[in-house]
């Protein structure tokens, strides 16, 4: 029996846990001396998480065990398949899962952090590549690339090339899109591509989230770990402000009509919580009743702002998060399982967590939840091949 026991369940969340040459086979020598190396220039924790992964590849016995219980096993870069494709498989298998949603953890820091866009877009274009490679040896694994939507012109390249190289979907920032809104006319060649290829944008945590301000920060005390243990990542005042940047960036796409011109638009907002989202959408309802009567481009909205939601986003809970509870508040049409494997965050046993606040769901919520809601998101053209 699998983990997945008998029901068909699509992950809207999976990551790749980046080796230190990950981008070297896409990447010239010319790029390779512009970007930052990933994790740096000397050794450090997760090179130490690496070799313990590899000295564990060849040993037997430790990888038999490996694979014993992927999903309560070790996470991040010493997880069974964190980043080989062959492996991931193999926990696949395991799971038992339909589909899987795979996003990089580090890989596109490097370009991210540069300072000259040209770098930043073939930095993208070499992370873009080396996720599809990734995924390519197994159709259930669905590549998530990353568009920035700085230059309208060329983040349209990079969806074109990212989708020609086998991704099957297209993550952009949750902040501006450079000095524009991502509702701006500019970018409607982007979502257009998008509609058309039948490719759903993805919001996740990472560029454009926002965090703690840094004056909050100063309280007097010493600095804790992060969740991992390290100082990378977030902590617990960043964590309750990890919706605030998807809230903005859906307002401003409803208001700004993007999903009034591409009905036919879809996407997802993954791993930055689900809990808030049924009062996001009433919240969009009453600024829609107070504000309507005077705003033109209110006015001009052939739906309320929550249909447009509706019919377009669907949101992954955290496997903390009461599911039960905000599926009976929001509906069974806007949530979808999610494992976050090989990260931390998706706990031991996420199915499980799911499970124990579903008691009142019927059937149909369920299969929503773990099938439907997913398949709607992706498409017909993404799951063609699954």
């Amino acid at each position: 029996m699998t983990y997945a026991q008998g029901r068909t369940i699509h992950d809207a969340d999976s990551h790749v846990m980046e080796t230190r040459e990950w981008l070297d086979p896409f990447m010239d020598n010319d790029l390779k001396g512009k970007l930052r190396p990933l994790y740096g220039r000397e050794p450090g924790r997760i090179d130490k998480l690496l070799d313990q992964a590899k000295a564990r590849k060849g040993d037997p016995e430790a990888d038999a065990k490996a694979f014993e219980d992927p999903i309560a096993g070790p996470k991040g870069w010493i997880a069974a398949g964190a980043f080989d494709t062959a492996e991931r498989t193999r926990v696949l298998d395991l799971f038992g899962f339909s589909s899987q949603l795979v996003f990089g953890t580090s890989s596109l820091a490097p370009a991210l952090a540069a300072k000259d866009e040209g770098v930043m877009y073939a930095g993208v274009r070499a992370h873009n590549e080396a996720m599809a490679a990734f995924c390519r040896g197994d159709r259930r694994l669905l590549g998530v690339a990353y568009a920035p939507l700085d230059n309208p012109a060329r983040a349209l390249e990079e969806v074109n090339a990212a989708l020609k190289a086998g991704n099957k979907a297209i993550m952009v920032s949750a902040g501006p899109a450079g000095e524009r809104s991502p509702g701006h006319p500019d970018l409607d060649p982007v979502w257009a591509r998008l509609e058309e290829t039948g490719t759903p944008f993805m919001l996740h945590i990472g560029p454009g989230t926002k965090t703690q301000p840094m004056a909050f920060r100063n309280n007097g005390r010493e600095r804790a770990p992060d969740l991992h243990g390290g100082g990378e990542n977030l902590r617990f005042a960043d964590y309750i402000m990890l919706s605030f940047a998807p809230q903005v960036w859906l307002t401003a796409m409803v208001y700004d009509g993007v999903f009034e011109r591409f009905p036919a638009l879809r996407g997802g907002i993954i791993e930055a919580g689900a809990g808030w989202a049924p009062e996001f959408l009433r919240e969009l309802d009453l600024g829609f009743k107070s504000f309507g009567r005077t705003d033109p481009y209110l006015k001009a909205m052939a739906l309320k702002p929550s249909e447009y939601i509706r019919r377009a986003v669907k949101f992954a809970p955290f496997p903390g998060e009461d599911a039960g509870r905000m599926i009976e508040d929001g509906g069974a049409d806007l949530f979808m399982f999610s494992s976050d494997y090989p990260h931390p965050e998706g706990t031991n046993d996420p199915k499980g967590r799911f499970e124990r606040t579903m008691g009142n769901l019927d059937e149909d919520a369920r299969d929503r939840f773990y099938r439907r809601n997913f398949e709607e998101m992706m498409g017909e053209r993404a799951l063609a091949e699954v």
